[in-house]
């Protein structure tokens, strides 16, 4: 086991490894600084297997914080900064987090969270901004030490917490302790990434693929290019510049490029771009062949889950022969198809997908066994999305079993929101659902049915929901009910109130 991350360091110092506008980082720059903030997150008293929350937007910190903790056998747990303070707060507690890292962009929620953080012993602010009860990030570099930290940072390779919207109203943590570097490579040669290359990081890297594809560049020794926030004109203007030559975008990014004017679009070089991956939910057909057309034929695709890391890959040369399909099997990766009693379904017929447990997927959810039971069955594991395989082995994803909505690629969990929205003095019952929507693939719709007598108004409804949790997570629309659907035993039955939306589609999601 070596340390790979050193090892580019030493066989090429002056190449770049972190571009973030105007400032840059070379591999011996990056390693120095990496290996700094280790020293001080140790002399601090973070412990290997600690937890140290990553609370930036996109920048040079945002990779340094995590290859840091790694370094020492510290597992990073970025924080999605859409959240408001209750939500930040829960993850604080929950994660156990010994060492929070917090940008100023987001110094007004850590001062009003910090009273009740009690079990954060440090705080590491990055920017412009000082607090008596913080360390700062540039003094600790400047006095951390340079020698590689005595743990070896292989041993965390891909370690991390990701939160994900919890399906009984809380956020889940999918702990991965850390990834076996031979996964890792596997990943990486399927995409026909295994050289030093230029890659643009398109979205926000507390989610798992835009952090997963940029330590993928970083493994083999390329250029990571940041954007802090996603703009079409932006990311073709930066492909020029830097020349890059892979990204990952959830769809709704590619939609926002490949809708740009002509005009727009031809102004840029993009010849330099080999793989683009597409993923994280449903992207239209229509995008897929405007992609195409643009950037040529460097389009892939895969399935994957924060908890199941990637596990299939669509290559470029079947997305037009395979329309509507995620791709086969990923090196390593085992699929099932399974019916509501664990048996095999026959090639063509829809049933629950799942994965053989391989060393790429989490090891549970942090502190919630009894959601990790849920999702597996034996050494499989699923994330409740409903499939059906053609007889070559490729994979279409038609359904939902569980109610998670996906809108721009971010997992929104209904219960969530319905659990704040049933906080309202004037409801009564509320089911919230995806629906179809042409930008963004779902868009998140509250069925509320009001208390007798009570009088309430969509906007109120919403307005309840904003001040309350992250804006991503609040409803886009509400519709009132006298009287839901339910089953002879009173359950509710929300499928019958989701159905007519997605009528007439062949697929549910």
């Amino acid at each position: 086991m070596v340390d790979i991350l050193a090892l580019h360091a030493e066989r090429a110092p002056d190449a770049p490894a972190l571009i973030d506008g105007e400032r840059r980082l070379t591999w011996r720059e990056f390693v120095d600084k990496r290996n700094r903030l280790a020293s001080a997150l140790r002399t601090l008293g973070v412990a290997k297997g600690e937890h140290v929350i990553v609370y930036l937007q996109n920048g040079l910190e945002a990779v340094l914080g995590p290859a840091a903790a790694r370094a020492i056998g510290a597992i990073p747990v970025p924080m999605n900064h859409r959240l408001v303070a209750d939500e930040v707060a829960y993850i604080l507690d929950h994660s156990d987090a010994r060492a929070v890292v917090v940008g100023d962009a987001f110094l007004g929620t850590a001062e009003r969270v910090r009273p009740g953080a009690r079990k954060v012993r440090s705080w590491i602010l990055v920017g412009r901004e000082r607090r008596p009860w913080a360390a700062h990030i540039d003094e600790l570099l400047a006095t951390g030490d340079p020698a590689p930290p005595a743990e070896d940072p292989m041993q965390a390779l891909g370690g991390s917490i990701i939160y994900t919207g919890g399906t009984t109203g809380r956020p889940k943590g999918a702990l991965r302790g850390s990834v076996d570097p031979a996964v890792i490579r596997g990943f990486v040669e399927a995409f026909g990434l295994a050289e030093p290359h230029v890659h643009l990081v398109a979205g926000p890297l507390y989610h798992s693929a835009p952090g997963g594809f940029a330590q993928f560049a970083h493994f083999f020794g390329g250029a990571v290019v940041l954007m802090q926030k996603f703009d079409p004109e932006d990311a073709l203007r930066t492909i020029e510049r830097h020349r890059c030559t892979s990204t990952f975008m959830a769809p709704t990014l590619v939609k926002r490029i490949v809708d740009l004017p002509e005009r727009v679009r031809a102004r840029y070089d993009v010849s330099s771009m080999r793989v683009l991956v597409v993923a994280a939910a449903p992207c239209p057909m229509r995008v897929k062949e405007q992609a195409l057309a643009y950037f040529g034929p460097v389009l892939w695709e895969f399935y994957g889950s924060t908890e199941l890391s990637i596990n299939t890959i669509l290559r470029p040369e079947d997305v037009l022969r395979k329309p509507g399909s995620c791709g086969r099997a990923a090196p390593g990766v085992e699929l099932a198809i399974l019916d509501d009693e664990g048996r095999p379904v026959a090639p063509g017929t829809a049933g629950e997908l799942y994965v053989r447990r391989f060393a790429g997927m989490f090891d549970g959810y942090y502190k919630d066994s009894a959601s990790t039971r849920e999702v597996q069955r034996g050494e499989w594991v699923t994330v409740g999305d409903v499939a059906w395989m053609d007889d070559e082995g490729f994979v279409f994803i038609c359904d939902r079993k569980r109610d998670m909505i996906i809108s721009g690629g971010v997992n929104i969990y209904p219960a969530e929101i319905e659990d704040v929205l049933h906080r309202h003095p004037a409801i009564d019952d509320v089911a919230v659902f995806g629906v179809p929507d042409a930008d963004w693939g779902e868009r998140v719709h509250a069925a509320v049915q009001p208390r007798p007598g009570q009088a309430l108004t969509a906007e109120e409804v919403v307005a309840f929901a904003r001040s309350r949790m992250a804006d991503y997570k609040t409803p886009r629309e509400v519709s009132f009910h006298v009287e839901f659907p339910r089953d002879h035993a009173g359950k509710l039955l929300k499928r019958v109130l989701r159905d007519p939306y997605w009528a007439d589609r062949p697929s549910k999601v």
